[in-house]
Protein backbone atom coordinates (compact mmCIF):
# COMPACT_ATOMS: atom_id res chain seq x y z
CA UNK A 1 0.00 0.00 0.00
CA UNK A 2 1.44 3.11 -0.90
CA UNK A 3 1.91 5.34 1.94
CA UNK A 4 0.21 8.89 2.50
CA UNK A 5 0.24 12.15 4.54
CA UNK A 6 3.37 12.10 7.30
CA UNK A 7 4.82 8.58 6.10
CA UNK A 8 4.99 9.72 2.89
CA UNK A 9 6.58 13.47 3.49
CA UNK A 10 8.87 11.76 5.39
CA UNK A 11 10.09 8.73 3.38
CA UNK A 12 10.35 11.72 0.45
CA UNK A 13 12.64 13.72 2.62
CA UNK A 14 15.29 11.12 3.31
CA UNK A 15 14.79 10.23 -0.07
CA UNK A 16 16.20 13.16 -1.35
CA UNK A 17 17.83 14.16 1.67
CA UNK A 18 15.44 17.22 2.00
CA UNK A 19 15.68 19.46 5.37
CA UNK A 20 12.58 18.11 7.90
CA UNK A 21 11.77 21.93 7.88
CA UNK A 22 11.07 22.23 4.66
CA UNK A 23 7.69 22.98 3.17
CA UNK A 24 7.02 19.95 1.67
CA UNK A 25 3.17 19.35 1.33
CA UNK A 26 1.55 15.57 0.30
CA UNK A 27 0.21 17.74 -2.81
CA UNK A 28 3.60 18.49 -4.25
CA UNK A 29 4.87 14.78 -3.61
CA UNK A 30 1.89 13.09 -5.61
CA UNK A 31 2.69 16.03 -8.14
CA UNK A 32 6.22 14.93 -8.44
CA UNK A 33 5.11 11.62 -8.63
CA UNK A 34 2.66 11.93 -11.35
CA UNK A 35 4.84 14.58 -13.36
CA UNK A 36 7.54 11.60 -13.41
CA UNK A 37 5.79 8.89 -14.81
CA UNK A 38 3.82 11.03 -17.54
CA UNK A 39 8.05 12.03 -18.36
CA UNK A 40 8.97 8.58 -18.32
CA UNK A 41 6.54 7.46 -21.01
CA UNK A 42 7.60 9.87 -23.55
CA UNK A 43 11.07 9.01 -22.56
CA UNK A 44 10.47 5.82 -22.63
CA UNK A 45 8.71 5.73 -26.34
CA UNK A 46 11.19 8.42 -28.08
CA UNK A 47 12.97 7.32 -31.04
CA UNK A 48 16.59 8.16 -31.49
CA UNK A 49 15.79 10.84 -33.81
CA UNK A 50 13.67 12.90 -31.45
CA UNK A 51 15.41 11.76 -28.24
CA UNK A 52 17.82 14.95 -27.69
CA UNK A 53 14.93 17.03 -28.59
CA UNK A 54 12.25 14.99 -26.00
CA UNK A 55 14.85 14.87 -23.12
CA UNK A 56 15.59 18.50 -22.96
CA UNK A 57 11.76 19.30 -23.18
CA UNK A 58 11.00 16.66 -20.58
CA UNK A 59 13.72 17.85 -18.04
CA UNK A 60 13.05 21.32 -18.60
CA UNK A 61 9.29 20.78 -18.16
CA UNK A 62 10.66 18.74 -14.67
CA UNK A 63 13.02 21.67 -13.40
CA UNK A 64 10.35 24.59 -14.03
CA UNK A 65 7.21 22.25 -12.73
CA UNK A 66 8.95 20.73 -9.47
CA UNK A 67 11.33 23.94 -8.60
CA UNK A 68 11.79 22.55 -5.20
CA UNK A 69 14.39 20.01 -6.87
CA UNK A 70 16.48 22.86 -7.66
CA UNK A 71 16.23 24.56 -4.24
CA UNK A 72 15.86 22.30 -1.39
CA UNK A 73 16.69 18.23 -2.77
CA UNK A 74 20.01 17.75 -1.00
CA UNK A 75 20.39 20.44 1.46
CA UNK A 76 19.77 17.99 4.53
CA UNK A 77 22.96 17.88 5.48
CA UNK A 78 25.57 20.38 4.18
CA UNK A 79 29.21 18.95 3.25
CA UNK A 80 31.74 21.14 2.28
CA UNK A 81 33.23 19.91 -1.28
CA UNK A 82 36.65 18.91 0.16
CA UNK A 83 34.96 16.33 2.13
CA UNK A 84 32.15 15.64 0.12
CA UNK A 85 33.85 15.18 -3.74
CA UNK A 86 37.34 13.79 -2.16
CA UNK A 87 36.80 10.65 -3.59
CA UNK A 88 36.88 12.43 -6.91
CA UNK A 89 40.19 14.04 -6.50
CA UNK A 90 41.61 11.30 -5.31
CA UNK A 91 40.16 9.01 -8.32
CA UNK A 92 41.56 12.09 -10.75
CA UNK A 93 45.32 12.20 -9.72
CA UNK A 94 47.12 14.86 -9.98
CA UNK A 95 45.83 18.38 -11.68
CA UNK A 96 46.07 19.83 -14.79
CA UNK A 97 43.82 16.93 -16.62
CA UNK A 98 41.19 18.02 -18.46
CA UNK A 99 38.07 16.36 -17.54
CA UNK A 100 34.57 16.24 -19.19
CA UNK A 101 31.66 15.86 -16.85
CA UNK A 102 28.43 14.63 -18.58
CA UNK A 103 25.08 15.52 -16.71
CA UNK A 104 26.37 18.41 -14.31
CA UNK A 105 23.41 19.44 -12.53
CA UNK A 106 24.17 22.27 -10.27
CA UNK A 107 27.08 22.41 -11.17
CA UNK A 108 28.78 21.19 -7.31
CA UNK A 109 31.25 18.70 -8.14
CA UNK A 110 32.62 20.33 -11.66
CA UNK A 111 33.17 23.34 -9.61
CA UNK A 112 35.04 22.17 -7.06
CA UNK A 113 37.27 19.83 -9.94
CA UNK A 114 38.00 23.19 -11.39
CA UNK A 115 38.55 25.01 -8.32
CA UNK A 116 41.47 22.04 -7.97
CA UNK A 117 43.19 23.05 -10.96
CA UNK A 118 41.71 20.52 -13.20
CA UNK A 119 40.93 21.99 -16.73
CA UNK A 120 37.05 21.63 -16.61
CA UNK A 121 34.39 21.27 -19.21
CA UNK A 122 30.81 20.65 -17.50
CA UNK A 123 27.73 19.77 -19.59
CA UNK A 124 23.76 19.36 -19.20
CA UNK A 125 20.50 18.64 -21.36
CA UNK A 126 18.48 21.24 -20.09
CA UNK A 127 19.75 24.80 -19.71
CA UNK A 128 16.98 24.83 -16.04
CA UNK A 129 20.46 22.73 -14.65
CA UNK A 130 24.03 23.89 -15.14
CA UNK A 131 24.96 27.11 -15.54
CA UNK A 132 22.64 29.07 -13.86
CA UNK A 133 23.19 27.76 -11.02
CA UNK A 134 26.71 29.27 -10.68
CA UNK A 135 27.32 32.34 -7.88
CA UNK A 136 30.34 34.05 -10.01
CA UNK A 137 32.72 33.05 -12.58
CA UNK A 138 35.01 29.46 -11.56
CA UNK A 139 38.42 29.76 -13.56
CA UNK A 140 39.47 26.24 -15.40
CA UNK A 141 35.12 25.87 -16.23
CA UNK A 142 33.34 25.98 -18.93
CA UNK A 143 29.51 24.74 -19.96
CA UNK A 144 27.47 23.61 -22.97
CA UNK A 145 24.77 21.90 -23.61
CA UNK A 146 24.28 18.42 -25.56
CA UNK A 147 22.54 15.07 -25.22
CA UNK A 148 25.23 12.99 -23.31
CA UNK A 149 24.81 10.03 -25.80
CA UNK A 150 26.43 11.21 -29.15
CA UNK A 151 29.50 13.12 -27.78
CA UNK A 152 31.73 13.19 -30.64
CA UNK A 153 29.43 14.85 -32.66
CA UNK A 154 29.80 17.60 -29.28
CA UNK A 155 33.64 17.22 -29.12
CA UNK A 156 36.82 16.67 -30.72
CA UNK A 157 38.05 13.20 -30.59
CA UNK A 158 40.72 12.20 -28.38
CA UNK A 159 40.90 15.34 -26.63
CA UNK A 160 40.29 15.05 -22.74
CA UNK A 161 42.02 13.12 -19.94
CA UNK A 162 38.88 12.10 -18.03
CA UNK A 163 35.10 12.04 -19.03
CA UNK A 164 33.55 11.96 -15.51
CA UNK A 165 29.59 11.06 -14.74
CA UNK A 166 27.86 11.16 -11.28
CA UNK A 167 24.26 9.81 -10.67
CA UNK A 168 23.43 9.94 -14.53
CA UNK A 169 23.56 7.03 -16.51
CA UNK A 170 19.87 5.55 -14.76
CA UNK A 171 18.86 8.94 -16.42
CA UNK A 172 19.94 7.50 -19.83
CA UNK A 173 17.03 5.52 -22.56
CA UNK A 174 18.49 1.68 -22.08
CA UNK A 175 18.83 2.40 -26.48
CA UNK A 176 21.51 4.26 -25.93
CA UNK A 177 23.86 3.14 -23.33
CA UNK A 178 25.92 1.45 -25.69
CA UNK A 179 26.24 4.53 -28.23
CA UNK A 180 26.73 6.46 -24.97
CA UNK A 181 30.22 4.46 -24.02
CA UNK A 182 31.28 4.71 -27.86
CA UNK A 183 31.49 8.35 -28.01
CA UNK A 184 33.28 8.04 -24.25
CA UNK A 185 35.86 6.17 -25.79
CA UNK A 186 36.10 8.41 -28.55
CA UNK A 187 36.55 11.58 -26.98
CA UNK A 188 39.40 10.43 -24.01
CA UNK A 189 42.59 10.51 -24.98
CA UNK A 190 45.08 7.20 -25.42
CA UNK A 191 45.09 6.34 -21.68
CA UNK A 192 42.46 8.09 -20.97
CA UNK A 193 39.31 6.88 -18.52
CA UNK A 194 35.59 7.34 -17.99
CA UNK A 195 35.13 7.47 -14.36
CA UNK A 196 31.47 7.05 -13.08
CA UNK A 197 28.85 6.21 -9.99
CA UNK A 198 25.27 5.13 -10.85
CA UNK A 199 22.57 3.15 -8.15
CA UNK A 200 22.70 -0.29 -8.20
CA UNK A 201 19.66 -2.28 -9.35
CA UNK A 202 19.65 -4.55 -6.40
CA UNK A 203 19.29 -2.21 -4.15
CA UNK A 204 16.96 0.04 -5.94
CA UNK A 205 15.12 1.58 -6.54
CA UNK A 206 16.39 4.64 -5.83
CA UNK A 207 14.01 7.12 -7.82
CA UNK A 208 10.60 8.89 -6.61
CA UNK A 209 9.29 4.94 -6.74
CA UNK A 210 11.19 4.39 -3.55
CA UNK A 211 9.14 6.74 -2.00
CA UNK A 212 6.53 4.73 -3.13
CA UNK A 213 7.07 1.37 -2.37
CA UNK A 214 8.05 0.40 -5.80
CA UNK A 215 10.55 -2.39 -6.98
CA UNK A 216 11.58 -1.45 -9.75
CA UNK A 217 11.89 2.02 -11.17
CA UNK A 218 8.36 3.80 -12.35
CA UNK A 219 10.43 7.18 -12.65
CA UNK A 220 13.03 9.09 -14.40
CA UNK A 221 15.57 6.25 -14.01
CA UNK A 222 14.89 4.56 -17.13
CA UNK A 223 17.62 1.50 -16.17
CA UNK A 224 19.49 1.01 -13.02
CA UNK A 225 22.08 -1.87 -13.59
CA UNK A 226 24.38 -4.15 -11.92
CA UNK A 227 28.30 -4.37 -12.29
CA UNK A 228 28.37 -7.15 -15.04
CA UNK A 229 26.08 -5.26 -17.36
CA UNK A 230 28.77 -2.23 -17.17
CA UNK A 231 31.50 -4.67 -17.40
CA UNK A 232 29.76 -6.32 -20.81
CA UNK A 233 28.77 -2.99 -21.88
CA UNK A 234 32.29 -1.31 -21.62
CA UNK A 235 34.27 -3.96 -23.08
CA UNK A 236 31.99 -3.99 -26.37
CA UNK A 237 32.71 -0.30 -26.64
CA UNK A 238 36.11 -0.72 -26.69
CA UNK A 239 37.38 -0.37 -23.17
CA UNK A 240 40.29 -3.01 -22.06
CA UNK A 241 40.47 -2.22 -17.89
CA UNK A 242 37.76 -1.63 -15.51
CA UNK A 243 37.84 -1.56 -11.84
CA UNK A 244 36.51 0.02 -8.55
CA UNK A 245 36.36 3.52 -9.00
CA UNK A 246 37.10 5.12 -5.27
CA UNK A 247 39.90 2.45 -3.88
CA UNK A 248 41.73 4.47 -1.48
CA UNK A 249 45.79 4.33 -2.28
CA UNK A 250 48.52 6.78 -2.95
CA UNK A 251 49.38 5.49 -6.57
CA UNK A 252 47.66 4.41 -9.45
CA UNK A 253 48.72 1.08 -9.85
CA UNK A 254 47.67 0.73 -6.55
CA UNK A 255 44.58 1.93 -7.35
CA UNK A 256 44.34 -0.43 -10.47
CA UNK A 257 45.25 -3.23 -8.54
CA UNK A 258 43.19 -2.84 -5.55
CA UNK A 259 39.91 -1.78 -8.15
CA UNK A 260 40.28 -4.92 -9.99
CA UNK A 261 40.36 -6.74 -6.77
CA UNK A 262 37.38 -5.48 -5.22
CA UNK A 263 35.40 -5.34 -8.50
CA UNK A 264 36.22 -9.14 -8.47
CA UNK A 265 34.29 -9.46 -4.96
CA UNK A 266 31.29 -7.24 -6.05
CA UNK A 267 31.01 -9.49 -9.26
CA UNK A 268 31.21 -12.43 -6.95
CA UNK A 269 28.26 -11.01 -4.50
CA UNK A 270 26.13 -9.76 -7.73
CA UNK A 271 26.20 -13.32 -9.14
CA UNK A 272 25.07 -14.90 -5.07
CA UNK A 273 22.71 -12.76 -5.02
CA UNK A 274 21.36 -13.25 -8.60
CA UNK A 275 20.07 -16.42 -7.17
CA UNK A 276 17.75 -14.86 -4.65
CA UNK A 277 14.08 -15.47 -5.67
CA UNK A 278 12.52 -11.77 -5.40
CA UNK A 279 13.34 -8.32 -5.41
CA UNK A 280 12.45 -7.42 -1.30
CA UNK A 281 14.67 -10.43 -0.33
CA UNK A 282 17.64 -9.45 -2.85
CA UNK A 283 17.57 -6.09 -1.48
CA UNK A 284 17.51 -7.65 2.18
CA UNK A 285 20.81 -9.80 1.36
CA UNK A 286 22.76 -6.68 -0.87
CA UNK A 287 21.85 -4.70 2.70
CA UNK A 288 23.81 -7.60 4.85
CA UNK A 289 26.71 -7.97 2.45
CA UNK A 290 26.74 -3.92 2.28
CA UNK A 291 27.66 -4.26 5.87
CA UNK A 292 30.79 -6.62 5.15
CA UNK A 293 31.51 -4.26 2.40
CA UNK A 294 30.75 -6.75 -0.37
CA UNK A 295 27.62 -5.08 -1.84
CA UNK A 296 27.72 -0.93 -2.78
CA UNK A 297 24.62 0.60 -3.08
CA UNK A 298 26.11 2.38 -5.58
CA UNK A 299 28.24 1.31 -8.90
CA UNK A 300 31.21 3.09 -9.10
CA UNK A 301 33.78 2.14 -12.22
CA UNK A 302 37.18 3.60 -13.79
CA UNK A 303 37.61 2.31 -17.33
CA UNK A 304 40.82 2.89 -19.34
CA UNK A 305 41.21 3.86 -22.76
CA UNK A 306 44.45 1.95 -24.20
Amino acid sequence: MEPRGPELISRYKANYSIPAEAPVTEQMILAHWALEKELTHQLLVSTPQTRWETFERCYTRLYRELDWLNRIVGEAKPVAPEHKHKKWRAALGAPPQSVYEIGSGKGELITYLAQQGFICKATEVTRERGEKHLKAFVQNLSWAVSDGVHLEQFEARASYDVVISDQVLEHFHPDDMETHLRGVFQILKPNGRYIFSTPHRFSGPHDVSRVFKCDEPRGMHLKEYAYREFVALLKAAGFTRMYYAFIPAQSMAGKRGWGKLYLGILLLAEAILTLVPTHKARRFCAKALRRFGLFSNGISLTAERR
